[in-house]
């Protein structure tokens, strides 16, 4: 695949994010809750749309993503998917329907599946390999998840940055050999120093996506919120690229002031 091939895919599928990584293309990759910002997301050629758990936290207000149901998620993906023409569309497996077993992980993702989702991600290493082996036997691609997994915010203490001491990064680098080798297509890695993702990516055959772990991984991937200005508070390694917090409100506020003034509507703005 050349640089310029991936752009020019008309659907992208999983075998492309391979060609892409092998051809030195990186992936961009963002989160979607909706059909409409699915629709606006996939026609500015961004190549993957998660759907997130963190739609819990962007879009329902909860304070983690632990609340999220697998109802909800999905709700989400049936409208990101409608909205997706070329973009490969990814579900989240929220807390508490895959960790029991390979058994009840497979339920769930057939759900996301038949759904619209193209492949599931979840988060753990090499505690869900069974879980990854039963799925990519089965047809459901899945992409892993390392790092920082917000999933399990309570056992690790808050938003901490994952990998630091050497115990932590072998770790990480076990557990990244153990997903590949289990069948995953694909690896996120969270909040990890940008040295030891960019170890990592060079180790791996699969590629990586990071968010808060430097320019080495194959691709990168923020909550849409956050990377549009949406969100108040984001965290240290988010790019706002737009500001459209201040735009809505301000597009709210003219609304308002219009109504209130009686200059809308106007003629143009009914029927006779």
């Amino acid at each position: 695949m050349n640089p310029t091939e991936l752009s020019a895919i008309r659907r992208l599928r999983v075998p492309h994010l391979a060609g892409a990584k092998r051809a030195g293309e990186k992936l961009a990759m963002l989160t979607a809750y909706d059909q409409p910002t699915a629709q606006i997301l996939d026609q500015a050629g961004i190549d993957v749309l998660l759907v997130g758990d963190s739609m819990g936290n962007a879009m329902l207000g909860y304070e983690t993503t632990l609340p999220v149901s697998l109802d909800q998620m999905v709700t989400a993906t049936q409208a990101v998917a409608s909205g997706a023409r070329r973009a490969l569309v990814v579900a989240d497996l929220p807390f508490g329907t895959y960790e029991a077993s390979a058994e009840q992980c497979f339920t769930a993702a057939v759900r996301l599946m038949k759904a619209g989702a193209h492949a599931v991600k979840f988060e753990g290493g090499a505690r869900v390999v069974p879980q990854i082996k039963l799925l990519s036997q089965s047809g459901i691609p899945v992409m892993a998840h390392l790092g920082f997994t917000p999933q399990s915010i309570n056992a690790l203490g808050g938003n901490r940055v994952q990998g630091r001491d050497k115990g932590s990064s072998s770790q990480l680098k076990s557990d990244a050999s153990a997903v590949q080798e289990a069948g995953a297509f694909a690896l996120v890695l969270e909040m990890v120093p940008a040295g030891l993702a960019s170890s990592i990516t060079a180790e791996l055959s699969i590629p990586t996506i990071g968010i808060g772990a430097g320019a080495g991984c194959d691709g990168q991937v923020l909550v849409w919120t956050d990377m549009a200005g949406v969100s108040g508070w984001v965290p240290s390694f988010v790019r706002k690229f737009g500001q459209l917090r201040e735009q809505l409100a301000s597009a709210a506020s003219d609304y308002a002031a219009a109504v209130r003034a009686g200059t809308y509507p106007d003629r143009d703005h009914w029927f006779e």
